[in-house]
Formats: structure tokens, C-alpha cells, sequence
């Protein structure tokens, strides 16, 4: 009787000591908490947008070849010519007169020719019968040389006055926008002086000024254009012209960009977005904390959310900064990786996904 009951007694403690065993399974068996970090590819380096304004890729300064006073403008900014088309004339009261003296100057001359040819057909006829002197002879041939000589000379002058009367008329030279008026009325202007900006119909262009940072960048990466007043335009843009001295109050750098492909809502004058790419190179970001090295390469572990589980994942990192390293490979697009304390989970183990520190 004494031996059952301690026998009793052992086998109670003994059952104690089995609750309390399961009781302490029971209190580890809770998921670990552990901060995650989502897996995101994407270019190495930020796109960079630079401002800027649609400009025709030809766009020139027209003037008079000749000077004088402006007697009418013919356009206004904005206006659309053609080709030939006047733009602007000049008082030609002063080159109707020169020219008229050339035409005057010219007939003269070209009397005195004539006069000059008859007067040595008589007397090459007279010199070959022998009935005039050589002296003569050389002296009337001399004289209508001259007259030869003249004429020509009057014809040049009279051509160059009948020019410089037809540039008292100002044309465009091509088919385009006038995007600039210069000259007014009454306004006494120089040979060459800009009266009229016209910007050629055509290709238009992107003109943005680029920092001295950027233009190594600019010289080979892809761009785009895209436009504040067409949302959702977005056309290729190629690298036409970069300037090779920079701007000595903004230094930076003046560049062209072609858009080919643009309709005809892009206008000139329009506000402009070119969009310098990054790169081909895509990589993730991850906390250092949640790289692990034993010896066998980096690796990261994968959270699965729905089971707890997590997976070493081999990854290749191609740099590190402070706080981050830069992962090229290996964690899937979208992976949850725990961001902290990779080196203190084991394979098999439980975990519970928290997005931030205030859920540890």
C-alpha cells in the first residue's frame, strides 16, 4: 500500500512535468516577427528630365540686301507664308532711279557701239583697199573696242540695279511660321538687318539646356519628349546637336533634339519634358541587413506571407552603398526578403511578415 502511493505520487509528478514541457513548446511555437523588404528591378540609374521648348529645326533671321526705309510689313508674328511669299518692302524710290540711270547709261553704251562698229566695217574696207593709214585704222578700231567694253560694262550695271530693286522686296525662302516681327514701317534699316523670324516647316525639335553633370549621359543615353499641353504624347527623341561651350551664366550646355515623329499638334513654342534614360542595367535595392554571407555567396530569405516560410536564395550583388546593396539577380521580381537580422534564422523556421518597426 505505502509503495502504490508512492508510486502514485511519482507518476503525478512526472505527469506535471510532462504538462509543463508541452506548456514551454507551446510558448516557442509562435512565428517569429521579422521586417520585410519587397524585391523592385529597376534602372541603376534615375531617369533625369530636362525642360525645354519646341523649336523648327531651321529657323532664320530674314533681311534686306539692300538699305533703306521700310515702306510695309506684309506679315505679323505667327503668320504662315510660302515660299516667294512678300514680306516686308522698302521705300524703292532711290533704286527706281539708279536703275533707270543704268537703263539710261545702258543704251547710251549701246549706241556708241554701234556707231563704234560702223565707223571700223568703213574703215577696214577702206585700210584692206589701201586707200586709209594704218594709224587711222588703229585708232578707229581701238575706239570701238572701247565702246565693246563699255557696253558690257553697262549691262553689269544695269543687271546689279535691276537686283538691288528687286530686293527692296523682302520673300521668305522657304515655306514656314513667321515667330518674330523686327522691322516697322519708317524704320531706316541696314543691309542684313533681321526683319522677320521665319522658322521653316519641316522637323521639329526639342531645344533643352543641359547640365555640365549630365552631358557625358546625354551623348548616348536613350531619350523621350513628352509635352505638358498633349498629356499621354510621348514620342522618341534623338540627339541632333550638342553645343561644345556652355552657357557662361547658367553653365550649361545648349542641345537639339529631333522629334521626327511628331504630328502637327506639337506647336512651336510648346513646353517640352525631354526624359533621359537610365540604362539597360536594372537592379534591386535591399538593406545590408538582409544580406547574409557564410562563406558560399550572398543570400537573401524569401517570405513566403500565406505560410511562414522562409528559403535562402542565392542573389548577386554588383555594388554596396551605405545603407543598401545593389542586387542584379537571383530574388524574383516582387520576392518579400526580411530586411533585419538574416543571420538569425535557420531553414524550416516560422516567421510572421511585418511591413514596419512598429509591428515588431
Amino acid at each position: 500500500m505505502r509503495l502504490r502511493s508512492v508510486a502514485l505520487v511519482f507518476a503525478s509528478a512526472l505527469a506535471l512535468a510532462g504538462c509543463n514541457a508541452q506548456s514551454e513548446v507551446r510558448r516557442e511555437a509562435p512565428p517569429r516577427p521579422v521586417l520585410v523588404a519587397e524585391i523592385h528591378y529597376a534602372p541603376r540609374v534615375a531617369d533625369r528630365v530636362l525642360p525645354g521648348v519646341v523649336k523648327a529645326r531651321i529657323e532664320s533671321d530674314l533681311g534686306f540686301r539692300v538699305a533703306g526705309k521700310i515702306a510695309r510689313r506684309l506679315v505679323d508674328a505667327g503668320a504662315q507664308v510660302k515660299k516667294g511669299e512678300a514680306l516686308a518692302e522698302l521705300d524703292d524710290s532711290d533704286l527706281r532711279l539708279q536703275f533707270e540711270q543704268t537703263e539710261a547709261d545702258l543704251a547710251a553704251a549701246r549706241s556708241a557701239r554701234e556707231q563704234q562698229e560702223a565707223d571700223f566695217s568703213r574703215i577696214e574696207t577702206l585700210h584692206r583697199q589701201g586707200w586709209s593709214a594704218t594709224a587711222d585704222y588703229d585708232k578707229i578700231k581701238a575706239a570701238a573696242d572701247q565702246a565693246r567694253a563699255n557696253l558690257v560694262k553697262a549691262e553689269r550695271a544695269a543687271s546689279l540695279a535691276r537686283d538691288a530693286l528687286s530686293y527692296a522686296t523682302l520673300t521668305a525662302d522657304a515655306d514656314g511660321i513667321v515667330t518674330a516681327a523686327m522691322g516697322e514701317p519708317g524704320q531706316v534699316v541696314a543691309a542684313g538687318a533681321p526683319i522677320v523670324r521665319l522658322a521653316h516647316s519641316g522637323e521639329k525639335e526639342a531645344s533643352v539646356a543641359i547640365p555640365e553633370a549630365l552631358v557625358e549621359r546625354a551623348k548616348s543615353a536613350p531619350a523621350r519628349a513628352e509635352f505638358w499641353a498633349l498629356p499621354g504624347l510621348s514620342l522618341a527623341a534623338r540627339l541632333r546637336e550638342l553645343s561644345p561651350n556652355a552657357d557662361p551664366t547658367t553653365r550649361t550646355y545648349e542641345a537639339r533634339y529631333s522629334l521626327p515623329d511628331a504630328p502637327a499638334s506639337v506647336a512651336l513654342g510648346m513646353s517640352v519634358s525631354v526624359m533621359l534614360g537610365g540604362g539597360d542595367a536594372k537592379v534591386a535595392r535591399a538593406p545590408l541587413g538582409a544580406i547574409l554571407d557564410q562563406g558560399e555567396g550572398p543570400i537573401v530569405w524569401v517570405v513566403d506571407e500565406a505560410t511562414g516560410a522562409i528559403s535562402p536564395t542565392r542573389v548577386k550583388i554588383v555594388a554596396y552603398d551605405n545603407e543598401t546593396a545593389l542586387i542584379a539577380g537571383g530574388a524574383p521580381e516582387g520576392a518579400l526578403i526580411v530586411a533585419l537580422g538574416a543571420h538569425k534564422l535557420d531553414p524550416g523556421q516560422k516567421v510572421r511578415v511585418v511591413r514596419n518597426l512598429a509591428g515588431l
